[in-house]
């Protein structure tokens, strides 16, 4: 691994501790932690990020997610290992990961309204957003 191009936690601490404190309050919410790292995971899987693919999938094998899952994400649409709530979830990851080609299409929020609150979607949303911008960091500064 090269050596970080800019140490960003110390030279932005604030907007660091905003990301951390946005973290923090997405691992208690009613999503569910394995929820979340499956969706921090398929987020770094879309943008290359190899330093968030390490943590998550080791936060998600520590918290009992079987490997065979681990392994069948980047298929998730096709795999019997992912039930209809993952789906729709992970469906939004892509459509907001990849938002500038392809937006976030009403049949996809209109599939998780199937199987989540309002409130539940936004932090969906937010998790989708956060580890975009922690890969965008990890990335650029070669994390």
């Amino acid at each position: 691994m090269s050596q970080i191009r800019l140490p960003f936690a110390t030279l932005s601490p604030a907007a660091y501790e905003g990301l951390l404190a946005t973290n923090k309050a997405l691992a208690e919410s009613s999503l569910g932690t394995s929820l979340v790292e499956l969706v921090y995971l398929r987020v770094s899987q879309i943008n290359g990020c190899a330093y968030c693919l390490g943590v998550h999938a080791k936060a998600l094998r520590e918290g009992g997610m079987a490997q065979v899952k681990l392994d069948c994400l980047a298929g998730w649409r096709i795999s019997e290992h992912f039930d209809s709530k993952e789906k729709a979830a992970l469906a939004w990851v892509e459509a907001l990961t990849h938002v500038s080609s392809q937006g976030a299409p009403d049949v996809l929020y209109h599939s998780l309204k199937e199987h989540f609150s309002d409130a539940q979607i936004s932090d969906l949303t937010f998790a989708i957003s956060l580890m975009n911008a922690f890969n965008r960091l990890a990335v650029g500064m070669q994390l």
